[in-house]
């Protein structure tokens, strides 16, 4: 069975919008730790917005990296969106925690959503997420959209805790088991 990840770039104080984070130089630490995120990633599971931005930029990179992540079969969770253009991609249809059922009884490795907050917030709250892969950046940005949602309770499982010589920190959780 397929795994569910969410990874994300985060503050200390749990805000998951990339551009209020603290700036930090990209180091070889952090290319490792989404290369391997990549060399473990069978798709991509994204919401309208982040799919939007991506397929707005990614198709335009080059290199090993870029053509790999723009390869990865892309599943977009949107009410809105009637065509995707990056390809390849699938819309998904009626109710994400049953789409994300299905999705996680095929074939093809584990899945990886990025970014997609409501979507991550929405899996979350089902129980979906096998994995939470963070970046933590070392500064708090005081207000913004959190990745777990306040007054939500989400116990989690330490699995790796990793500095890098930047100041951020690589997390890894799994849900705890009750």
């Amino acid at each position: 069975m397929r795994k569910l990840i969410v990874t994300e770039f985060i503050s200390v104080d749990g805000i998951a919008e990339v551009e209020k984070l603290p700036g930090v130089t990209w180091n070889d630490e952090m290319n490792r730790f989404k290369e391997d995120e990549l060399a473990d990633s069978g798709a991509m599971l994204l919401g309208r917005t982040t799919y939007e931005i991506f397929a707005g930029s990614w198709p335009k990179e080059t290199g090993d990296f870029a053509d790999r992540f723009n390869a990865l079969p892309k599943y977009v969770a949107s009410t809105s969106l009637k065509a995707l253009d990056w390809k390849p991609a699938e819309l998904l249809t009626g109710s994400l925690p049953e789409a994300v059922r299905t999705l996680k009884q095929g074939s093809g490795g584990n899945i990886y959503v990025h970014g997609s907050l409501s979507v991550a917030q929405e899996l979350l709250r089902h129980g979906l997420v096998d994995r939470v892969r963070l970046l933590s950046y070392p500064g708090a940005v005081g207000q913004g959209k959190p990745l777990f949602p306040p007054g939500e309770q989400v116990p989690l499982e330490l699995i790796l805790a990793a500095p890098f010589s930047n100041g951020v920190v690589a997390l890894e959780y799994a849900p705890a088991k009750s």
